[in-house]
């Protein structure tokens, strides 16, 4: 039988961004983009809360606005897996998902598959997803990439083309899908750590994890919708939505 445990989405939303002023606020199909990915997070199967993490008072407002549960977090939390473990050592939860606050398209179905991970499998201490790259995705730096082992745990994730395609057909490279699931010493323990060589020369933050030893399973999803960091991501975004997305 599957362990019973209390598992906690947290969604990090800063006010702050350098492109997107207030991204977390911008309306799209009539709502905040907050409230369509609380919403989508709540949907999700296994999922026993949802909470936003914020330290502006304005996402503070609209998330409770609409319903939702908002906690406030110090401006000092230097990311969200920091917020996130702020806010955590105040919970009972066993394990935790750090869901973006700027993907209002995030599918419930991907959140449920991580959530369902952690439940079943406590002895993992991470857990994220990824899907097949577009040819386009293996050599944009924004679509971080991941290799895997034969029991589908992490090797790395990078920025460039991973694996290279010496021989055509050899391998299907794999966008990383940037949900991740945390048992609850492993978030603890990761918050506390310092930055890494790998993580600091690739800026992504899970390269922390792997260069301490931290094993990261990766789950298979079919695709996944990109979030939102243009004013270009953001038309789109709103097209799907009110296309019934």
């Amino acid at each position: 039988m599957p362990v019973t445990k209390t598992i906690v989405a947290a969604i990090p939303a800063r006010y702050a961004s350098t492109r997107l002023p207030g991204k977390p606020l911008l309306e799209l199909a009539g709502r905040p983009m907050i409230e369509h990915v609380y919403r989508r997070a709540a949907a999700a199967d296994g999922i026993d809360r949802v909470v936003v993490l914020t330290d502006d008072e304005r996402i503070l407002e609209a998330v409770r606005a609409f319903g939702g549960e908002c906690e406030m977090t110090p401006m000092t939390c230097a990311s969200g897996t920091d917020r996130i473990a702020h806010a955590a050592r105040g919970w009972d939860a066993a394990a935790l998902l750090n869901v973006q606050g700027d993907e209002p398209l995030i599918d419930p179905v991907a959140v449920a598959a991580v959530a369902g991970h952690l439940r079943e499998h406590p002895g993992d201490p991470m857990v994220t997803l990824a899907s097949p790259a577009t040819e386009d995705e293996c050599d944009d730096p924004n679509a971080v990439k991941v290799v895997c082992d034969r029991r589908g745990y992490a090797l790395y994730f990078s920025r460039s083309r991973i694996p290279y395609p010496r021989e055509v057909g050899s391998a299907v490279a794999r966008k990383h899908v940037g949900i991740y699931g945390y048992q609850r010493e492993t978030l603890l323990r990761l918050a506390a750590l310092e930055r890494t060589p790998l993580e600091t020369a690739e800026s992504l933050e899970q390269l922390r994890a792997l260069e301490n030893g931290i094993a990261i399973r990766v789950l298979d999803v079919a695709g996944s919708e990109p979030g939102v960091d243009t004013s270009a991501d953001l038309a789109r975004a709103a097209a799907k939505l009110a296309a019934g997305a």
